[in-house]
């Protein structure tokens, strides 16, 4: 994947479960981690004593963290209600020439700051709610 330009990496949400998305904001900063848990199956006859995981197994997550601006005041009322409501949404992450990650996430934090002669900005955070699907560009 090449250089490319931050203000191309879109948030988008599905806000009424319809599967129709659209663009809530753009992400000026962005930070997206995925995770999984491990189960150890160690026992007394483990080679060595060597720690020895189970494949397959644990629980695995996602989290988005990233902020930027509001496409509109409606966009931003959208993510807002979500958040204050604790829902349960689908989201889409447009990552250009790399993919797009999707699934249900919740709004864990939403914060609002900006300073006396520029715009407002926001910072979200995000956790996976269920199964996460890459589709590559």
């Amino acid at each position: 994947m090449g250089a490319q330009k931050g203000k191309d990496l879109l948030l988008k949400v599905d806000e009424t479960g319809s599967g129709s998305f659209v663009t809530v904001a753009g992400l000026r900063s962005r930070r997206i981690s995925f995770g999984a848990d491990t189960v150890d199956v160690t026992d007394q006859e483990s080679a060595g004593q060597w720690r020895e995981l189970l494949g397959g197994a644990g629980v695995r997550r996602a989290n988005l963290a990233g902020s930027g601006i509001f496409k509109d005041a409606g966009s931003d009322g959208t993510v807002r209600t979500i958040f204050f409501t604790g829902a349960v949404r689908d989201w889409q992450v447009i990552v250009p020439d790399f993919g797009t990650i999707a699934g249900p996430f919740q709004v864990t934090a939403l914060e609002y700051g900006g300073t006396h002669d520029g715009e407002i900005v926001y910072e979200i955070a995000m956790e996976s709610a269920g199964e996460i699907t890459f589709e590559a560009a």
